[in-house]
């Protein structure tokens, strides 16, 4: 009879039986802890596992670019230089361009084709300068807005953070036409025209700036055409394009910046603003820079790093440790943000005689 009380659920003792199946509000605790530890150690793993998909895309997007170049090259025997100037006298008078300018596409422009976008291709008028109304969006032009305006996501790295689309209308305005934004497509690779005197002084070689990089043409109004045999260190020993991320903010070691490059004043909305960010633009082509990476009060004072300092003037991603390249064989090399001077000014340069090759 006994036993029989105890089992039923009225008696006390039953009932402090039933209880003692809860968790205790101490063991509830350390279970949430021990969630906790497992979340911070999983955390990081999930974080490097998305970085490095996020880095292999971009690895593919260079790889791409590099064999849309080949593409190129097989179809005219030559490559479209990152820089050319039409010869005034050629360029059309009928409309005529009120701007002035006869600076045409660069090198991401010309192969638009080759990456599958050739109805972007087509919008242009390719006889005339990106600044010329028949190529420019309203307020500054005619041109259909979805020409000037079409994102190429092979030109984007997803391990960029969120950084404003490329706005030159502050530009404009500074220089006396402010007829509002002028939003483009961003570029997060450039080629490189070649060595900065700070890098170069760096390097070892003489203190002056070069324009022997890759795609650099040795005149921009005749000598436009770059073929492989001016690459006399070697496709494979040569940068043709590497990552400058992020434009048009201004980043220095991985934050953004509230300074300007381009007028005095930080005071208008979009201060911090870089230009030549567009990839139509031929000024993205670059000459790399030495940084001495180490001065917050002038984060432009000279020294010898150039990777991963400033994204403006100097190869710039946002991986860890280096950035990425596309070599003139189309290959695409991790360079480290320690590399030497005299290793990364001989990958720049293309007819530099000091050959240095990358595993």
């Amino acid at each position: 009879m006994y036993k029989k009380m105890l089992r039923h659920p009225s008696h006390p003792r039953a009932r402090n039986a039933v209880a003692r199946l809860g968790f205790t509000l101490i063991e509830l605790l350390v279970v949430i802890a021990i969630i906790a530890i497992l979340v911070a150690l999983l955390l990081p793993a999930v974080q490097q596992a998305r970085e490095a998909a996020r880095r292999t895309q971009c690895k593919n997007n260079l790889k791409q670019m590099g064999l849309a170049v080949h593409n190129f090259e097989g179809t005219y025997k030559y490559i479209h230089g990152a820089m050319r100037d039409i010869v005034p006298a050629e360029y059309p008078t009928s409309p005529a361009n009120p701007y002035g300018q006869f600076a045409t596409f660069g090198t991401l422009f010309h192969i638009l084709p080759y990456l599958e976008q050739t109805a972007i291709y087509d919008m242009f008028d390719k006889r005339r300068s990106y600044i010329d109304p028949i190529n420019m969006p309203p307020n500054y032009g005619t041109l259909n807005p979805q020409a000037m305006q079409s994102v190429i996501t092979a030109y984007l790295c997803p391990s960029t953070p969120g950084s404003p689309p490329s706005d030159y209308g502050p530009y404009f305005a500074s220089v006396g036409l402010p007829l509002g934004p002028m939003v483009t497509p961003r570029t997060d690779y450039v080629p490189i025209r070649g060595l900065h005197s700070s890098l170069a002084g760096c390097a070892g070689l003489p203190v002056a700036s070069t324009n022997n990089g890759f795609l650099q043409p040795s005149n921009t109004q005749t000598n436009w055409k770059i073929k492989f045999s001016d690459v006399i260190d070697g496709l494979s020993n040569t940068i043709l394009f590497g990552e400058l991320a992020a434009k048009q903010k201004l980043y220095y070691r991985g934050k953004p910046t509230g300074a300007n490059t381009f007028t005095a004043s930080t005071t208008f909305a979009g201060a911090g603003l870089v230009l030549n960010s567009y990839y139509g633009d031929h000024n993205i082509a670059r000459q790399i820079r030495g940084y001495s990476g180490a001065n917050l009060n002038n984060i432009y004072e000279p020294g010898c790093s150039s990777i991963n300092v400033v994204n403006e003037n100097g190869l710039y991603s946002f991986h860890t440790g280096g950035a990425q390249v596309c070599m003139g064989d189309g290959s695409v090399k991790f360079i480290s943000e320690n590399m030497s001077s005299q290793i990364l000014a001989a990958i720049i340069t293309k007819d530099g005689g000091e050959v240095a090759a990358l595993e």
